[in-house]
């Protein structure tokens, strides 16, 4: 081989390789970044959408409450913890409904997400009932 048959035979430089290797890590670096973020997200999505129904579910059992109110709490096997909270409504002193009929309900899921602590709180109103399991 000739010296001119050389000079016409182009290729990458050692210099061009490593900048092409650096440009292509710091592209996959960020790209990694953004996919373990996207999965981040999913996953707290899910552990909210499980508290939110956890909390619709102890909702709708408590669809109907001692009139003297209703506190319990309980944790699932997934270390998402529940507090239930039912207490006489206030009422204008001229109301005709009678005292306990008529319950503030609330829920709250809590769980540890990461370093966070999340948590879910429903409010609604319920109906009271009697002791004896008579409505009032």
């Amino acid at each position: 081989m000739t010296v001119p048959e050389r000079a016409s035979q182009r290729g990458f430089s050692l210099l061009e390789m490593v900048v092409a290797m650096a440009i292509l890590g710091l592209a996959l670096g960020a790209l990694y970044q953004a996919s373990s973020a996207a999965t981040r997200n999913v996953r707290t999505d899910e552990r909210y959408a499980y508290a939110v129904e956890l909390a619709r579910s102890l909702v709708a059992d408590s669809a109907i409450v001692p009139a003297e109110g209703l506190r319990s709490q309980g944790e699932t096997d997934g270390g998402f913890r529940w507090e239930l909270r039912a207490e006489p409504l206030s009422r204008p002193r001229d109301s005709r409904l009678t005292p306990g009929m008529l319950q503030e309900l609330a829920v709250e899921v809590s769980w540890v997400d990461g370093d966070k602590r999340r948590r879910v709180r429903l409010h609604s109103v319920v109906e009271g009932q009697r002791l004896d399991g008579r409505r009032r």
